[in-house]
């Protein structure tokens, strides 16, 4: 085989990381299970009753509703797929941000609903109030992210939950990448917080699961039952996800990660991540970068062509928001050491430029 994985060594932008040791161990022993027939292979149902529940724990939800997923395009996918039928109208539309993540343009096409994406606010979060202009009676669900993939920013959770209450719409919090910094942060981002229906959260993210562990909760069992659709020569009479196979290592990976790092690891993994965070920005800051100042562990900053491709050259892998700016995740892999190593870096490009 003429292929290596990828070593993570000098990855910045990824949302993916190294799984935890245990997960990765889990997610062998799992790989030709299929919880998307739970009646023929139960232990790994068990496994995934106890991720969702270990979920439900970090989200204030006592008793989910949910499963392992794909990752959170399955997820925000199934949230559209909801509200759609529940909706009580023919030409439903759902009402987001513009830094909504680009699933919910797959979702609008695939379900053939309205997609409304409304302007943030100067510092990147949902606007309340172009969101409640966007909002009419024909909305079916009204979406609130938690933790961004370019800027890592906390839309005002409780705000748009009541907005989407008084509209009679359904209101569903994407936090595929948040979640598992939020609970060690005071934001109002979950089911305790607002009048959560439904909620994207991926602990093959920040949660040290492998890929694919993405995770979909809803606030009550109906939710569930409206997507089920029958499965006649399963074992299993009944299906609410959207894949038919799915990731038996996933489950297990997903349930053994939350096992071994909620809330320790957790608490541990942000408190690092938040510190490597504020290093880059004040570095950053200190050489003259415009950066925008992290809320959560992703720093997004000014970085002038010829030195993104000079990092790009040494190895480094890193982005570009939809505006330009560079963004750099500190995931659980990314080090202290990492990132003097990719500042010496723009030191040496910005010296060859005569900057």
């Amino acid at each position: 085989m003429d292929a290596s994985p990828q070593e993570f060594d000098r990855v910045l932008s990824s949302m993916c990381t190294l799984p935890h040791p245990e997960a990765r161990t889990a997610a062998e022993r799992f790989l030709a299970d299929n919880p998307g027939d739970p009646a023929t292979y139960p232990d790994v149902a068990r496994l995934e009753e106890r991720a969702v529940d270990a979920l439900g724990t970090m989200t204030a939800l006592e008793d989910p509703a949910g499963y392992v997923a794909s990752g959170g395009t399955e997820a925000n996918i199934q949230a559209v797929r909801a509200a759609r039928e529940f909706a009580a109208n023919e030409n439903p539309n759902v009402v987001a941000p513009e830094s909504a993540h680009f699933s919910f343009n797959k979702a609008a096409d695939l379900l053939g609903v309205e997609l409304r994406l409304v302007p943030v606010d100067d510092d990147y979060r949902a606007d309340v109030e172009a969101v409640s202009a966007a909002v009419d009676g024909d909305t079916a669900l009204v979406v609130g992210v938690a933790g961004t993939t370019e800027f890592g920013r906390v839309d005002p959770i409780p705000e748009l939950g009541r907005i989407a209450e008084e509209a009679d719409a359904r209101f569903h919090v994407d936090a595929a990448w948040g979640g598992f910094h939020l609970p060690f942060t005071d934001h109002d981002w979950h089911f305790g917080h607002a009048p959560v229906d439904t909620l994207t959260i991926d602990p093959h993210k920040v949660g040290r699961a492998p890929i694919p562990a993405g995770g979909f909760l809803a606030r009550d069992d109906a939710t569930l039952d409206r997507l089920a659709v029958e499965t006649p020569y399963l074992e299993s009479t009944m299906q609410a996800t959207l894949t038919g196979t799915r990731s038996g290592a996933g489950v297990a990976g997903a349930a053994a990660a939350l096992n071994a790092q909620w809330p320790d690891e957790y608490r541990e993994n942000h408190e690092r991540a938040a510190g490597n965070a504020a290093f880059l920005a004040d570095e950053l800051v200190d050489r003259g970068y415009d950066v925008v100042d992290p809320e959560l562990p992703l720093v997004a900053f000014s970085l002038p062509e010829p030195e993104f491709e000079a990092a790009r050259d040494e190895g480094w892998r890193l982005s570009r928001t939809g505006s330009g700016e560079a963004r750099i995740v500190c995931m659980p892999h990314v080090t202290r050491e990492m990132l003097h190593g990719f500042l010496a870096t723009l030191d040496a490009a910005r010296v060859g430029a005569g900057a």
